[in-house]
């Protein structure tokens, strides 16, 4: 049986995966396994992305965080890293997310915050799932009074617009900005944002329905952005996803600036500041080869994990690096927050720009992008380790090859055509490595 925590939470299709009675038992284990050792009542705080599916299973998810006798804090739609900021700041016990980020609206999902605003190590997700599959057995639900409450708290984004501001206090007057807010939670907090700091600004897809949210808008459709940019003659655009922890930008000429490019932006800024700890910036393996010559050319040691920003957390905090992150947009700023978040990544984008003066274009011809291809292909959850039961998958990779483990992943989907999509992968693969040995 698949592991019910992928990457980023546990995530399905709203209602047939991950469904009302899934997303109490979720509120249920990890409420338990998040305060357990605590002596106090403990409070959890809870948000949401746009989708119509959020109050549902906020309600489902609560009722469950309530009959392990710890309480709720609804906040309603907030920003992925808004939750994790949150978390901290108001010193609660646990923050959660119900969101799928850059997936369509029909789909959900569910990724916990420890009271520090870290997301859980795996240990701690399988013990969440160890209990939902026994039926909490041994746990003890309380009644009458011990049961937990809800109260509701939808003032707190102001907070975190604040935060980010304090953050990075750049002066942006003058400036014309074009925001794609994805119809997802960014468009209160980065609109806000954006506008108190002086930005002439420029906000599209800030009218969330329900059902709307990542619609040919956002970072994954960024066609409508671009256009937009060289309409207005506006410096940037960005473009945020739907829980809005990450963040892609668009040139004063309609160009793509990706998640590659903006690490490496900022993160020479901060080397030529001396801010960059130990002159390093942790990437996955699927970065971009232009990112690691950048490196080489600018000193940089850049560090690889496997695929998934929790893996680039772990390694950052681990070994005391303050920058990494995807080629997605996904980037962590850890002096500053505990998971990545788009609009801090934007405002240091934009620092950038300011300090410097330089337009956009410019500063990322700091990485030349070379040729890279990626397409990724719907896994439904039963699927997800089904590439393992290819021999050839398991003796190559050795659980060690983690562009081959993850490509395999990506290849394999519900249609039958695609086995043969990876045996033609796996042949590749047999012509690549004896072309090597032959050498």
């Amino acid at each position: 049986m698949a592991r019910m925590f992928g990457t980023d939470g546990v995530r399905g299709v709203a209602g047939s995966e991950l469904t009302i009675e899934l997303a109490t038992k979720l509120g249920q284990a990890g409420a338990y396994v998040l305060t357990k050792e605590q002596e106090h009542q403990a409070t959890i705080i809870v948000g949401c992305d746009t989708r119509i599916s959020g109050g549902m299973l906020a309600s489902a998810l609560m009722a469950g965080i309530c009959s392990v006798g710890a309480n709720a804090i609804f906040v309603g739609v907030m920003p992925t890293p808004a939750i994790a900021y949150l978390t901290r700041k108001h010193k609660v016990d646990a923050g959660v997310v119900i969101s799928a980020s850059h997936n369509p609206m029909e789909f959900n999902g569910i990724k916990f915050f420890n009271g520090e605003g870290y997301k859980l190590p795996d240990e701690m997700e399988d013990e969440i799932e160890a209990l939902i599959k026994n039926n909490m057995k041994d746990v003890v639900l309380p009644i009458g009074s011990g049961v937990g409450k809800i109260d509701y708290r939808f003032d707190l984004r102001d907070e975190y617009v604040k935060f980010m501001e304090k953050c990075v206090p750049v002066d942006l007057k003058g400036m014309k900005i074009v925001v794609d807010c994805a119809e997802g939670a960014s468009h209160y907090t980065s609109v806000k944002a954006l506008t108190d700091l002086g930005a002439d600004l420029i906000a599209i897809h800030t009218d969330p329905d329900g059902t709307n949210i990542n619609s040919n808008c956002g970072s994954t459709h960024m066609d409508k952005l671009k256009a937009r940019v060289v309409y207005e003659k506006a410096a940037v655009g960005l473009a945020f996803d739907g829980d809005a922890d990450r963040m892609l930008a668009v040139d004063e000429h309609g160009n793509v600036v990706d998640g590659d490019q903006i690490m490496a932006i900022c993160g020479n800024y901060m080397k030529s500041k001396g801010t960059l700890k130990k002159d390093t910036i942790v990437v996955t393996v699927m970065t971009n080869l232009g990112f690691t010559l950048m490196g080489q050319k600018e000193g940089i040691h850049v560090e690889k994990t496997k695929v998934g920003d929790r893996y680039v957390l772990e390694n950052m905090r681990k070994n005391g690096y303050n920058i990494g992150g995807e080629q997605s947009g996904h980037v962590i700023f850890l002096d500053d927050n505990t998971t990545g978040d788009g609009l801090l990544s934007a405002l240091h984008l934009l620092e950038v720009m300011v300090n410097t003066g330089k337009p956009l274009s410019e500063l990322a011809e700091i990485m030349e992008v070379l040729p890279q291809a990626l397409v990724n292909a719907k896994v439904p959850n039963h699927k997800k380790e089904k590439f393992m039961e290819y021999q050839e998958i398991a003796d190559f990779t050795n659980g060690k090859d983690f562009t081959t483990c993850d490509i395999a992943k990506h290849i394999l989907a519900e249609e039958e055509e695609h086995e043969q999509d990876l045996q033609d992968y796996l042949t590749d693969i047999a012509r690549m490595k004896k072309s090597f040995l032959d050498k």
